[in-house]
């Protein structure tokens, strides 16, 4: 039984997937980056991770025959020496302050001719974005709508302490007087300027209806 054994197979032997992938990690290691398909850069990315935790395990040991082991068991994988040589060397002071995240994987779309789905794996260089302290971020974010709160409760009452209707020179009791006198004649102007329009109408009726009458006289 083959439980949680799980591998990306790409549709190759065994044999054919370990050499292929050697390939991949020389290439890598030797350019930075490479452009393969999306399935080959994720099957491409745990293995050559591995690689890495062995160069870190290297740089760390002070017995030179446990670097040597680890450099050995590098080759195996890799295939190439110069490559390991590189990666031991020189990549991997880049590595030694993470815990993981080593590669990073853009998508590049659908490659003309078989329409497979290309992508860029690439190494993730130490001094990135992405590795800079976030949480920090995050607190000042979450703080920020509770002082938002704050002063729109302090500025509230202040709004609510000047009222726009009431001049400095009126008292409270007397407004109120004000506006029940202005409501009668807001009233008495409104039916004003209704009554010349309701005549006006009316007239325009009559005349139709004498209209009609007379010509049904004269058709009688």
């Amino acid at each position: 039984m083959r439980h949680n054994k799980r591998k990306h197979k790409l549709g190759v032997s065994g044999p054919h997937r370990s050499a292929m992938m050697g390939n991949l990690m020389t290439a890598l290691i030797t350019h930075g980056r490479i452009e393969t398909t999306i399935s080959k850069a994720r099957a491409l990315r745990p293995v050559i991770e591995k690689i890495i935790t062995l160069a870190k395990k290297a740089e760390k040991a002070n017995d030179a025959a446990r670097k040597l082991h680890y450099r050995r068991l590098a080759i195996a994988r890799v295939r190439d020496k110069n490559a390991v040589a590189k990666l031991f060397d020189e990549l991997v002071s880049e590595f030694t302050d993470r815990n993981g995240g080593y590669t990073r994987i853009y998508k590049l779309g659908q490659r003309i001719g078989d329409a497979a789905e290309m992508g860029l794996i690439e190494f993730v260089d130490g001094n990135d974005e992405g590795y800079s302290k976030k949480p920090k971020k995050k607190a000042a974010k979450k703080k920020a709508p509770k002082e938002a709160v704050k002063e729109a409760v302090t500025e509230e009452p202040a709004e609510e302490s000047a009222p726009s209707d009431v001049e400095p020179s009126e008292s409270p009791e007397e407004v109120p007087a004000k506006k029940a006198a202005k409501k009668p004649a807001k009233k008495a102007a409104k039916k004003a300027a209704k009554k010349p329009a309701k005549k006006a109408a009316k007239k325009a009726a009559k005349k139709v209806a004498k209209k009609t009458d007379d010509s049904t006289e004269k058709d009688a």
